[in-house]
């Protein structure tokens, strides 16, 4: 079917999708499916035209590996930066745990400090009330003085 638009014009070739047009024999010729790039016995890239007339065949493939080459990038950033975000948003947490971690320990320092302090006021008013057990014998019986 794409034989019978040679020697018209690219535009008439190239309304059906399965046609390539050769600038060099001005023929319309049908797309060889089979290969992904036509060969060049068939009809040398820079004078192929599919899809477009206006551009070659060799400037299209160099525009879609463009393209499809800043598609990667644009994903490979975007990765690359959510998985930054990823990690600093882990970061954040961790050093709020770690600042709480610190300010639990220095409560517990401080209450144990607290706790000695009363411990010794509690032992001072025992000795002065005769209270205080004896530490070398602490359960000897309590006598009344």
């Amino acid at each position: 079917a794409c034989s019978e638009f040679s020697q018209r014009s690219c535009e008439e070739c190239l309304k059906n999708v399965s046609c390539l047009w050769c600038y060099t024999n001005n023929a319309c010729v049908d797309y060889p499916v089979r290969s992904i790039l036509p060969p060049s016995s068939l009809c040398s890239l820079s004078n192929a035209r599919w899809g477009v007339c206006w551009i070659n065949f060799e400037a299209l493939i160099i525009a879609i590996a463009v393209v499809a080459g800043l598609i990667l990038v644009f994903i490979t950033v975007c990765c690359c930066y959510c998985c930054y975000c990823r990690r600093r948003s882990r970061s954040r947490p961790d050093e709020e745990e770690e600042q709480l971690a610190r300010k639990r320990e220095e409560r517990r320092l401080q209450s144990l400090q607290r706790k000695h302090e009363r411990k010794l006021k509690h032992d001072e008013i025992r000795k002065k009330y005769g209270l205080l057990q004896d530490s070398d014998n602490p359960y000897s019986r309590f006598e009344n003085e």
